[in-house]
């Protein structure tokens, strides 16, 4: 897989050789400014949230870095800038930040109707319910009619909810906010009965923001599939190509067995294609604009996907998620890189 993707790479840029990048482009803007700009939630543990010294970390942050890395060569050079939904991707459009890196699902209206271009994918999720345990359900259908559900409003996380009601004579009552915080507060406050927004986030939720987490259950419904990733701007498909192939690098490498500690071993190694992916040798950079070591620096600064996963949302967390769909294809998971063909 490794010597297929990484060749390919090498023989794609024979092809686009010397193609300068637009004029205006967002790479050159991200270069000039010396910093990346990048879009993330508030605050979910695991995925993006700031502590009270004032640092960032989660999933989402981890890949702003990590473009950062392959872009500017250090990944600590990128400004990371809270967005609510409802302003997330007028914030792109409008030029405020360079990736939307912000626990946002790829949709067939968001990528046809927006202006904007879905990367790839950096956690397969499902929309799901956490409750209160007096309520006594482990399901959906265990709730009393009119039961008060917790929701933000301009997600897909709402329209999800409003469509299964529709789908399967659910009777609820909504309780809109407009931010998650506000949503997680009035659960915790008794002002509604359950909370929906995504598993993954609901579990990190529960682990670390409810006065006792032993007072409330994730319900065994999934109502929906998320697959989750950055987004970007729809008129630059050189910054969609370098974002979306720093992702899949991530993932090929932790495949490979290729992660931050070993990454120098296999740039000073003897095969070939670990060279040449790793920048030791030229190939990998020239058609996306990049300098060659761009995959290096990624893994060395940020860590392969499974290092990704693991410091920010894995059993040693407060999350504590197992990587289920998120493991690679190999392990039984859906996480995979395909090769350039």
């Amino acid at each position: 897989m490794l010597k297929t993707l990484f060749a390919a790479v090498v023989a794609g840029s024979a092809m686009y050789a010397g193609a300068p990048a637009a004029a205006g482009s967002t790479l050159d803007a991200v270069k000039e400014r010396g910093f990346l700009k990048c879009g993330v939630n508030p605050g979910i543990l695991g995925f993006s949230s700031i502590d009270r010294k004032g640092e960032w970390s989660g999933l989402d942050v981890d890949i702003c870095r990590a473009v950062a890395a392959a872009v500017l060569g250090d990944k600590n050079a990128v400004e990371l800038i809270p967005l609510g939904a409802k302003v997330r991707f007028a914030a792109l459009h409008e030029n405020e930040i360079d990736i939307l890196s912000r626990n946002t699902t790829w949709t067939f209206k968001r990528e046809t109707s927006l202006g904007l271009d879905f990367t790839e994918v950096t956690y397969y999720d499902g929309q799901g319910f956490l409750a209160r345990k007096s309520l006594g359900a482990k399901k959906l259908s265990d709730l009393k009619p009119g039961t008060r559900i917790c929701v933000t409003s301009f997600t897909t996380t709402a329209t999800n909810l409003a469509d299964y009601a529709k789908a399967y004579n659910f009777d609820y009552k909504q309780v809109p906010f407009g931010s998650m915080a506000e949503a997680k507060a009035a659960l915790f406050l008794g002002r509604c009965d359950l909370l929906t927004t995504d598993r993954g986030a609901l579990a990190s939720i529960r682990a670390t923001e409810a006065p006792n987490p032993d007072d409330f259950i994730i319900l065994d419904d999934i109502i929906s599939k998320e697959p989750l990733g950055p987004f970007v701007r729809g008129d630059d498909p050189q910054w969609r190509n370098i974002v979306r192939w720093v992702i899949l690098a991530t993932i090929e490498a932790e495949e490979t067995g290729i992660s931050s500690t070993k990454v120098d071993a296999a740039r000073d190694g003897s095969d070939p294609v670990m060279k040449t992916m790793f920048g030791a040798a030229p190939g990998v950079g020239e058609s996306l604009g990049l300098k060659d070591d761009w995959v290096y620096q990624v893994i060395r600064q940020v860590g392969n996907y499974g290092e990704i996963f693991a410091r920010n949302l894995g059993p040693g967390t407060p999350a504590m998620l197992e990587r289920g769909l998120n493991a690679l294809w190999s392990d039984g998971g859906l996480m995979y890189a395909p090769p350039l063909r």
